[in-house]
């Protein structure tokens, strides 16, 4: 039972930090109707300022980060103004392969600029673990947790209540609308990359504070590709929901069933979960689904 508690434990944790990221994903597909495939590289560049800044310049971790996340969503500006604006009305397809171009881009800056080994974090939060009922929790999953749960929360606030996050969601549910009652969906475009890098970057120095630094961490982009689809692609609650779905039972896999089969289940599990599920709701489990009359 407390083997059982550790992963699950584990599990929470790693799942709202998949949810986090898959927030991004959500978020610009309810945008543009694409899927951004250069995720996984927003997640890594954020946490290789932050640790630069951290151990070359010597900043605190909190300004680190805070400076870390303005770069970030200058890069979300940058790359919506240069690489996607441009082609906001092209087909979805010319989009999505876009992305696919600027993930091999800035993959390939990260091996040039900061190598390919991996790399740690200095420590930043307590070393001590905490002992919970026989479960042990280290305190950088515990602070990781309640990092991303509190941003969640925030975000469900913002697009609920603010201007800014109203304008999303109606640009979301229709553009043409949108546009018809004067907001600026060139703006709201640009905020949502934006927010997304944001929250990419966020998920990012949290990832690298717990397994460590380096560029194949963004793997991460296509782990979390699952989580979108079955919680649905324009669902932010499914996003959430299914962050935690995803990340509890690949880490119960990983536990139980990797020893039985050699290992490497646990990366399999995602895939034949979402496989599942969409053969019973193709749609995700909280996806919208379109009607077309004919």
């Amino acid at each position: 039972m407390t083997f059982f508690l550790q992963m699950l434990v584990t599990g929470v944790v790693v799942g709202s930090i998949y949810g986090l990221v898959a927030l991004g994903f959500v978020l610009i597909y309810r945008a543009s109707g694409a899927l951004n495939l250069a995720n996984g590289e927003f997640v890594i560049i954020g946490p290789y300022v932050c640790l630069i800044l951290m151990t070359a310049y010597k900043i605190p971790f909190i300004y680190a980060l805070l400076i870390t996340l303005v770069f970030s969503a200058v890069l979300g500006l940058v790359v919506e103004r240069l690489v996607i604006r441009p082609i906001q009305n092209a087909p979805v397809v010319s989009v999505i392969m876009a992305t696919i171009g600027l993930s091999s881009l800035l993959g390939g800056a990260v091996h040039m600029i900061w190598g390919h080994q991996t790399r740690t974090f200095p420590p930043v939060f307590p070393q001590t673990p905490i002992n919970i009922a026989g479960v042990i929790i280290t305190p950088v999953y515990l602070w990781s947790f309640i990092v991303v749960v509190l941003l969640l929360v925030i975000f469900s606030l913002f697009f609920k209540f603010s201007k800014m996050g109203i304008a999303m969601r109606a640009v979301a549910d229709d553009r043409q609308a949108a546009l018809s009652m004067g907001m600026s969906v060139k703006y709201v475009y640009a905020a949502t990359w934006m927010i997304a890098a944001v929250v990419a970057a966020v998920g990012g120095v949290l990832l690298g504070n717990i397994n460590g630094l380096s560029p194949t961490m963004s793997a991460i982009g296509l782990t979390v590709l699952p989580v979108v689809i079955l919680g649905g692609l324009d669902s932010v609650l499914g996003a959430i929901i299914g962050g935690f779905i995803i990340g509890i039972l690949q880490n119960l896999a990983g536990g139980y069933l990797d020893p039985l089969v050699g290992g490497g289940l646990k990366d399999v599990v995602p895939f034949i979960i979402v496989l599942l599920i969409l053969m019973l709701k193709p749609h995700g489990l909280f996806g919208s689904r379109r009607i077309e009359r004919v």
